[in-house]
């Protein structure tokens, strides 16, 4: 009888304890579920979420008095407001100054901040097609409102056949004026006289 009462004892006990953390489990599942659902979202993931996706769009900018200062193109744009940036892959810029030269500019990649400011990067190119200059660089920066172009990699600034090195370019297009730091190094070789020229 003893030994019979000892096993339903063992029994009872054993289905308690079964009970016990199945519903210690649901509670732990609950509040689990809870948690997720009054979690607060990521700002974090949130600043890298992008709020505009668009595909084979052109970008005009315009001054204070209406008149166009630059064109901007590229086969996909995505803008992140959060950021306030927009990435542009493989851009293609005309620069228009204030005597309404245009300079084209092309990147692999470019990026204009909350400034409005464009960032070229990756075989960064700005040719002056009247002037038939050319310059080569990784990183190429420009200002629209002060039509300032700069890089602070180094450059390779050419007009056939010169040619000039830099680690630094800044180019103001209004004035056409350009100016190359840390270690310039050129190379121009002498004018002939064509034949026209000779006595």
């Amino acid at each position: 009888m003893s030994s019979a009462f000892n096993r339903l004892f063992r029994l009872q006990k054993r289905l308690w304890l079964a009970l016990v953390i199945v519903a210690l489990g649901a509670l732990l599942a609950w509040l689990d579920q809870r948690d997720t659902r009054d979690a607060a979202p990521d700002p974090g993931a949130r600043a890298q979420e992008p709020g505009h996706v668009i595909d084979n769009a052109e970008l005009k900018r315009y001054d204070e008095t209406g008149r166009l200062t630059q064109r901007l193109a590229s086969p996909h744009i995505i803008h992140t407001p959060q950021q306030a940036m927009t990435r542009l892959k493989t851009p293609r810029a005309t620069l228009i100054d204030s005597r309404q030269r245009q300079w084209q500019a092309t990147a692999n990649t470019g990026t204009l901040d909350e400034q409005q400011r464009l960032m070229l990067e990756g075989d960064a190119r700005l040719t002056a097609p009247n002037e038939g200059w050319q310059l080569d660089t990784q990183r190429l920066y420009y200002d629209s409102a002060t039509r300032h172009a700069w890089s602070d990699t180094p450059v390779t600034l050419q007009q056939p056949p010169q040619r000039m090195r830099a680690q630094r370019l800044d180019a103001w297009l209004d004035t056409g004026k350009v100016r190359l730091t840390d270690q310039v190094r050129g190379y121009h070789p002498p004018t002939t006289a064509s034949p026209e020229d000779t006595p």
